[in-house]
C-alpha cells in the first residue's frame, strides 16, 4: 500500500494542508505544485488522506 497523490484533484494554488498533519514529514511541496510523498518515510498512517480536503491524496494498492 502507498499513498499517492490524484493531480486532477489538487488544486495546486496553494501551500498543502496535509503536511501539516503527517507525523513523519513525508510529505514535500515544491511552491504550489501537487505534493509528493516520500514512501520511504511515510508510516501509511493515512492522515494525510483523511485531512485533504479536496480528496487528492489516495491510497493505492501498489
Amino acid at each position: 500500500m502507498n499513498i499517492s497523490i490524484n493531480k486532477n484533484r489538487c488544486p495546486q494554488n496553494h501551500p498543502c494542508p496535509s503536511i501539516r498533519v503527517c507525523p513523519v514529514g513525508a510529505i514535500g511541496q515544491i511552491g504550489f505544485n501537487a505534493p509528493t510523498i516520500d514512501q520511504e518515510k511515510c508510516i501509511k498512517c493515512r492522515k494525510c488522506v483523511i485531512y485533504c480536503p479536496m480528496g487528492a491524496l489516495q491510497v493505492s494498492e501498489e
